[in-house]
C-alpha cells in the first residue's frame, strides 16, 4: 500500500519526483461554482519559490501551476482539480554519490529498506520539492474559506527566537524569513549566511495563526481538528515537531493557569485566553487557531559525514547540489497550505454533518 492523499471529504493527492519532468496534485472533493483560476493560487508558490535569495537554495524554477481539469469559465466544475508545475532546473549529475552512499539525516536508507530500490536524483519522492504541489492545493482550499485569514512566519531559526515584544505583522512581507520581528530578521541574516558559507544548516520554528474559524469544526473522536492538524503539519518533509497553542509549555503550567477562562459576550463567549490554539476537545472554539512546527536542519550538508554505501561499507560523503541552508524558511507557505486543507476539509465534515 502507498499513501498519498490526504483528507477526508476534500481530498488531495500529490504526484511527481524532484528531478522528474513535473509534479503536481489532484484535489477532489471541491464544491463546485467556487471561483478559482491558475491567478488565484500562483502568489502562495512565488512564496515558495526557490531561489529568490541567498538564504535559500539556487535551484531556478519558475513554479508555474496550470489547472488541467475541474474548473471551466473561472468556476470549480465539481469534479477532479488536476494541478501540474514543471520541473525546468534540475541537474541529477549533482546526485551521483548519492547513488552510490546513504547521506545520513535523509530518507535514502529507509527509502532502500522499504522499496529495494530509490530514485536518487534530490530525493526523488522524499524530496521537499514535493511541498510545491502541497501549496498549489493549498491555493484551492483557500477559496473553500473566503473569511478566514491564515498567516504563518518563522518565530526561531537557530535557536534565536523573535521578541514577542516586537511582533508586527507587516514585517512578514518585508524580509526573506518570514519574520514578524525587524530585529530578529537582521541577526538572522548573519546568522544563516554564516551557515551556508560553512556548508552546515539550520532549523527553524514556524507559528500560524488562523483567524476567522467558527466554532464547532472539527470531527472526535478520531478527526478532531487538532489531531488533524498534528497529522497534516508532521508529514512535511523536515517536520520534527508540533505545537497546538500552549503546547508543551502547557505541561509546565498549573491548571488555574493553563485554562482559558470566558465571560459573557456578543453572540459568543469572550475567551480572556487561548492556550488551548482555539481547540477544545477537538473543536474549534472561535478563537484563533494556532500550531507551531519544528523544522529540523537541512540533511544536505558540504561536511563530510560518515555513512555506509549500499554494500554496507563505511564511507563519507559530502552533498553535492543546491540546498536549502534553513529549509523552515520556505516552510513558510506549506504550513499556511496544510492549514488551509485541513480546516477547509474540516469544513466540509461540518458541513456533512451538522447542515
Amino acid at each position: 500500500m502507498s499513501y498519498n492523499t490526504f483528507g477526508r471529504v476534500l481530498r488531495f493527492t500529490t504526484w511527481g519526483e524532484s528531478h522528474g519532468p513535473a509534479l503536481g496534485a489532484v484535489v477532489d472533493g471541491c464544491p463546485p461554482g467556487i471561483a478559482l483560476s491558475e491567478a488565484d493560487i500562483q502568489p502562495f508558490l512565488d512564496k515558495r519559490r526557490p531561489g529568490q535569495n541567498k538564504f535559500t537554495t539556487q535551484r531556478q524554477e519558475p513554479d508555474a501551476v496550470r489547472i488541467l481539469s475541474g474548473v471551466f469559465e473561472g468556476r470549480t466544475t465539481g469534479t477532479p482539480i488536476s494541478l501540474m508545475i514543471e520541473n525546468t532546473d534540475q541537474r541529477s549529475k549533482d546526485y551521483s554519490e548519492v547513488a552510490k552512499a546513504y547521506r545520513p539525516g535523509h530518507a535514502d536508507y529507509s527509502y532502500d529498506a522499504k522499496y529495494g530500490f530509490r530514485d536518487y536524483r534530490g530525493g526523488g519522492r522524499s524530496s521537499a520539492r514535493e511541498t510545491a504541489a502541497r501549496v498549489a492545493a493549498g491555493g484551492v482550499a483557500r477559496a473553500i474559506l473566503p473569511d478566514v485569514t491564515i498567516h504563518a512566519y518563522v518565530t526561531e531559526i537557530g535557536g534565536d527566537a523573535i521578541n514577542r515584544d516586537n511582533f508586527e505583522l507587516a514585517q512578514i512581507e518585508r524580509n526573506p524569513f518570514f519574520c514578524p520581528d525587524e530585529a530578529a530578521a537582521g541577526r538572522w541574516e548573519k546568522l544563516v549566511d554564516d551557515a551556508r558559507k560553512a556548508g552546515s544548516s539550520l532549523g527553524a520554528v514556524v507559528e500560524c495563526v488562523a483567524t476567522g474559524v467558527p466554532a464547532g469544526w472539527g470531527a472526535p473522536l478520531y478527526a478532531k481538528l487538532d489531531s488533524e492538524l498534528a497529522a497534516a503539519m508532521m508529514s512535511i518533509n523536515a517536520v520534527k515537531g508540533v505545537e497546538i497553542g500552549a503546547g508543551f509549555d502547557a505541561a509546565r503550567l498549573r491548571g488555574e493557569d493553563n485554562a482559558d477562562p470566558m465571560r459573557p459576550g456578543t453572540n459568543a463567549p469572550q475567551f480572556l485566553a487561548n492556550n488551548a490554539g482555539g481547540i477544545a476537545g477537538g473543536i474549534s472554539t472561535g478563537q484563533p487557531v494556532i500550531c507551531r512546527v519544528a523544522f529540523k536542519p537541512t540533511s544536505s550538508l558540504l561536511i563530510p559525514q560518515q555513512t555506509i554505501t549500499r554494500e554496507g561499507e563505511a564511507t563519507d560523503i559530502i552533498t553535492k547540489g543546491r540546498h536549502d541552508p534553513c529549509v523552515g524558511i520556505r516552510g513558510v507557505p506549506v504550513v499556511e497550505a496544510m492549514m488551509a486543507l485541513v480546516l477547509a476539509d474540516q469544513k466540509l465534515l461540518h458541513r456533512a454533518q451538522c447542515g
